[in-house]
């Protein structure tokens, strides 16, 4: 079958930028093939986050920011593509789709109070303008076909992490670290139907906040774990955070900004405001650590499920410091980064996206209703162009793959 040329991006609740992929993707004997051929991360300016994290709280969000949110992020991730395209001295005329995650602002996976009050997600970043903006035909709007099924609408990622590393010798725990954690585990020798999925719990997400917070603003993250190493555990602290009813949660479940946001860092100043700065991140990087590694050990290897490998990628992966804190965590287990595999870690994610959006072109189905709780498969995703070479490059890659 013939090559797809596609675009896949990633705006992750981090809300630190987005990161676009251009790759090669192939259909060979069942299996699909992807290569990278060029990336590009665009990070957001102060005034674009802090506008971003307006809009993902319910106390400052307004219809009218989330509107002209909407909109201007679709005209940035074209942007991005724009720019892409000239690193990788391309045209429009070479790409057959672009894919977009979209940038969550809100998720919410469970019942509310009141039977209008369903499970609902909003991922913003308008794919026509994203269209309009390349010349491209876009593909987005993921979550909400898996959750029409009545599943959590994530993990979306597990179908691809299947498709990239499932082994017949070993069981491999497949974990991100992004604003929040989660793992795919893929049994030894295991089918689609055995994957398992679920978030772990906040990844770099309360770490970051912490980071802003202390530094007033300087600094969003703790670049390579520096302020980490120069601080001390606080157990008290950290015993009251490892006690969050989320961790007792049987899978399938997710979790965001709704629960471990700006919030809920409020509230830990609120307690712990006058520990020592350095030993706050460090006690909250050492419980990102602790909440994957227990949820290993309860709802993983604690039920028969052996891991042998874990494989790590997002932001997280390049703070050694969280990283050697999981492998302690993990005395039985090796800990790798995806790079051990030569994927990106930072691009890992926009790559699955090309995937995803390349097997609803492909009218197939790119969940896995193990991980997410779906009640059955589906073809996630939605498509939008806005000129008719665009709609006709799409078309004739459906006519090659299908």
């Amino acid at each position: 079958m013939g090559k797809a040329v596609g675009i896949g991006l990633m705006s992750g609740t981090s809300l630190d930028g987005v990161d676009a992929a251009l790759v090669e993707i192939e259909k060979k004997n069942g299996n699909i093939e992807v290569n990278l051929i060029e990336s590009l991360a665009i990070q957001y300016d102060d005034v674009i986050r802090r506008e971003l994290m307006e809009v993902c709280s319910p106390l400052s969000a307004t219809v009218q920011k989330i509107s002209s949110m909407n909109m201007f992020l679709g005209k940035e991730f074209g942007n991005a593509v724009n720019k892409l395209l000239v690193k990788s001295n391309r045209s429009k005329e070479d790409i057959h789709f672009i894919s977009s995650h979209g940038q969550t602002i809100y998720h919410q996976p469970l019942q509310g109070e009141t039977e209008v009050d369903i499970p609902g997600t909003l991922q913003i970043g308008d794919i026509s303008v994203l269209s309009e903006t390349t010349g491209i035909a876009v593909v987005g709007d993921f979550r909400t076909a898996d959750m029409a099924a009545n599943g959590q609408g994530a993990p979306l990622v597990s179908y691809v992490d299947y498709l990239l590393f499932h082994s017949t010798d070993k069981s491999i725990a497949v974990q991100n670290i992004g604003g929040i954690g989660n793992v795919t585990y893929l049994a030894k020798n295991g089918h689609s139907n055995d994957v398992q999925s679920f978030d772990t719990g906040p990844g770099n997400m309360v770490i970051d906040e912490v980071v802003f917070r202390i530094t007033n603003g300087k600094s969003t993250y703790d670049k390579n774990g520096q302020i980490a190493y120069k601080g001390k555990i606080n157990q008290a602290l950290l015993d009251q955070l490892v006690n969050h009813n989320y961790f007792s949660m049987n899978p399938p479940k997710t979790t965001g900004r709704e629960l471990f946001g700006k919030s809920f860092v409020t509230a830990i100043f609120n307690d712990f405001g006058d520990i020592d700065s350095a030993d706050l991140v460090t006690t909250v990087t050492e419980w990102t650590a602790l909440t994957i590694a227990n949820s290993y050990n309860d709802f993983l290897t604690g039920k028969g499920n052996a891991i042998d490998e874990v494989i790590v990628g997002g932001g997280g992966s390049y703070n050694p410091y969280l990283m050697e804190r999981l492998a302690y965590h993990l005395p039985d287990m090796n800990v790798y980064t995806h790079e051990k595999y030569n994927i990106s870690s930072d691009f890992k994610e926009a790559i699955a996206f090309a995937i995803l959006g390349y097997q609803c072109i492909c009218g197939e189905y790119n969940q896995i209703p193990s991980a997410t709780g779906a009640d059955k498969p589906v073809i996630m995703g939605k498509t939008a162009y806005t000129h008719p070479d665009a709609f006709k490059r799409l078309e004739s890659l459906r006519s090659v793959l299908t």
